[in-house]
């Protein structure tokens, strides 16, 4: 029997060429490393905005619990371990001194019921970067607790005191005035930002008529 009629092979048959190959997967290689690049980028981004969010929202909490501490300032003198008397509000110019603010305030909330008064002793200070606030557990005689940190990449924080028009970069009681009527404070971060604020004392103390 004769031999039928042969196709002759076609281009198609033969597959794909190795610069074909190599060309398709440089494409794909581009567009993978195109797609890390970009998943990368929003990994970054997305840390870089969860971290200032926490940040401000730690900056906040920080001026309000300064704010709220300033604002319920009472005039109640207290004694440390050793029996020193301690003026009821005591400021330093800045976070050279530690501690820089300290003060007794009213208004210490007692969810648990525990046998404690009303008034908190409490300090605020910077160690290194971070600014703290410490609390005392009672006000006579007591050692302070634990510092908590309030706001980290603090540079620097300055104070000064107001009462009656006049101000003074330091403040203990000594002129016969237990409490400033403001403060003005300054904080100083690592990026150069500078906050600036003025906080009632004791809702604008005003002393007693002699």
């Amino acid at each position: 029997m004769g031999e039928g009629p042969t196709r002759k092979p076609c281009a198609a048959d033969a597959g794909f060429t190795l610069i074909e190959v190599m060309v398709a997967l440089l494409i794909f290689a581009m567009l993978a490393l195109a797609g890390t690049a970009i998943l990368s980028f929003s990994i970054r981004a997305q840390a870089a905005t969860g971290a200032k969010l926490d940040d401000n929202a730690a900056f906040n909490r920080t001026v309000s619990a300064l704010a709220a501490d300033c604002a319920q300032a009472i005039v109640r003198p207290t004694r440390d371990e050793r029996g020193t008397v301690l003026p009821a509000f005591a400021g330093e110019a800045g976070s050279t001194v530690a501690p820089m603010l300290r003060m007794v305030r009213g208004g210490w909330s007692n969810v648990d019921g525990a046998a404690r008064p009303s008034e908190q002793k409490l300090a605020w200070t910077l160690d290194g970067h971070r600014l703290e606030r410490i609390v005392w557990p009672q006000l006579d005689g007591a050692a302070p607790l634990v510092a908590a940190p309030m706001l980290d990449h603090v540079m620097a924080v300055a104070l000064r005191y107001r009462f009656r028009g006049a101000w003074s970069d330091r403040w203990d009681g000594s002129n016969g005035i237990p409490l400033p009527q403001a403060i003005e404070v300054r904080i100083v971060r690592d990026d150069g930002m500078q906050y600036r604020a003025l906080m009632l004392v004791g809702t604008g103390y005003v002393p007693r008529a002699g």
